[in-house]
């Protein structure tokens, strides 16, 4: 089949500028009372109505149309930062103001959100003054330096889980994962994750991508491990930017690109077993060079409909997806048609998440270790039921944004010892040595953002024998 030829990289359509009253509200100081109000409001969603942050930011902001572009990001990262320091925050407030624990939820997430900020740097006096908080609220923002040597004051083992806000049970197994590395590990995961695009092969390549979104403004670097990214610097809306509605990129971390990376689908038949709205399966069809058959399979209807709207806008046309049940003898019919005729099997399954706590920094909060049991004995679920489509010779990929062992390498041991038939592929045979040699030692893809600069990932890829 011919080649589908690449387009030359085109200049942005011209758009209309911004009014310049809209650029000026975009500049103006903030206005302290109406950020504070809507960063009550989500954070509080979050906090005590157990809404996921992303959707509570998401419906605040929706409904506060009088907030300027930047209170809007203020709000956002304020309650983001909260989230990431949450039992630091309490840990320190509990100590430097002797009445919190009696105080109203309003007062005490009014002082939550002022400690956050003074921890990140801001100055307590103009904290205070902007938080409308006087007298012993005041005087315990100025006191958070006395509580934080009290924290640092206490044994290892209990100023772990509280400076790095993390739940007891997940700090004791980041211990078990990072060994002695485990506080650097946390403290890279409190910290804000960088906004990453993958170019669309089917546009051009990176450094024409790197021309466009330079052109609208954007400043850019390349992401060090993947050779598909790009950090975008200058903080946008990415989604408004012509080369995003032209489908020069998607938005991807450079982390889940390397595990895309370790599929190399060929031209033939591939299955991405769990695509949610299709980031992997977007990158898999550029493998594929938009030819032979790239079934994309979900139990959510919602993120396949996300998928197909994706894939019109990156010019991909030889996905099929399906939405499939999740369990049971229906599941099993929905895939018989593809038993034993896939080269290629990705399995991203779903997990704990805990590679990902940059980004959803209220995820640790909810995990409980009976949830992560039932994440590992989904993923042998899966791995189980997917594995029958790989055809002899194939290669079934297993992945996670989860840095525990449980749901990496335990599952893919527990999986090995069933399956004879399956072996190994070390991931430095398929990125080359130079890429592997810059993940470090092992058979599998383990991903952190300590020492990677990427979200958490693990990946693995076994072959069938022939």
């Amino acid at each position: 089949m011919k080649k589908n030829p690449r387009p030359p990289a085109r200049a942005p359509q011209t758009r209309r500028e911004p009014p310049a009253s809209e650029a000026a509200r975009a500049s103006r100081p903030l206005r302290e009372d109406l950020v504070l109000q809507a960063s009550l409001e989500a954070y509080g969603f979050v906090r005590h109505e157990g809404r996921l942050a992303d959707r509570a930011l998401d419906f605040t902001l929706r409904h506060k149309r009088n907030l300027y572009s930047n209170e809007r990001r203020a709000v956002a990262e304020r309650v983001y930062a909260l989230l990431r320091r949450q039992r630091t925050v309490d840990f320190l407030l509990e100590r430097a103001h002797r009445g919190f624990s009696r105080l109203d939820k309003t007062r005490q997430d009014v002082l939550r959100l002022a400690a956050s900020r003074i921890l990140h740097g801001e100055p307590a006096d103009g904290v205070a003054r902007t938080s409308a908080l006087t007298g012993q609220d005041a005087d315990a923002l100025a006191s958070l330096p006395t509580a934080a040597r009290a924290l640092e004051a206490l044994p290892p083992e209990k100023r772990f889980p509280i400076a790095a806000s993390l739940p007891d049970f997940l700090a004791a197994r980041f211990r078990e994962v990072f060994g002695a590395d485990a506080e650097r590990a946390a403290e890279a995961m409190n910290e804000r994750a960088p906004l990453t695009a993958r170019i669309n092969g089917f546009k051009g390549s990176r450094e024409q991508l790197r021309a466009l979104l330079e052109q609208e403004g954007v400043n850019v670097t390349p992401t060090l491990l993947s050779p598909l990214g790009l950090i975008l610097d200058t903080r946008t809306n990415a989604f408004s930017l012509n080369a995003f509605r032209d489908g020069w990129f998607e938005l991807q971390d450079e982390g889940s690109q390397l595990l895309g990376m370790l599929v190399d689908a060929p031209p033939t038949r591939v299955v991405d077993a769990c695509a949610g709205a299709g980031g992997k399966t977007l990158q898999l069809a550029v493998q594929m060079k938009n030819r032979g058959d790239l079934h994309a399979l979900d139990v959510d209807e919602g993120r396949i409909d996300e998928l197909r709207k994706r894939a019109r806008r990156a010019g991909v046309h030889n996905v099929r997806t399906q939405v499939i049940p999740a369990e049971g003898p229906e599941a099993d019919a929905a895939l018989e048609p593809l038993k034993g005729k896939a080269d290629r099997v990705l399995v991203d399954a779903p997990c704990s998440g805990t590679g990902t706590f940059r980004r959803k920094p209220d995820a640790r909060y909810r995990l409980t270790p009976e949830m992560i049991q039932d994440h590992v004995a989904r993923q042998k679920r899966l791995l189980e039921r997917f594995s029958q489509m790989v055809k002899p010779g194939g290669r079934l990929i297993y992945g996670t944004c989860s840095v525990l062992r449980e749901e990496n390498e335990a599952v893919v041991e527990d999986f090995l010892a069933r399956h004879p038939d399956y072996s190994v592929r070390p991931v430095a045979e398929e990125l080359g040595p130079e890429l592997g040699a810059k993940l470090g030692a092992g058979p599998y893809l383990r991903l952190a953002p300590h020492l990677h600069g990427t979200d958490g990932f693990f990946g693995a890829i076994l072959v069938r024998a022939k």
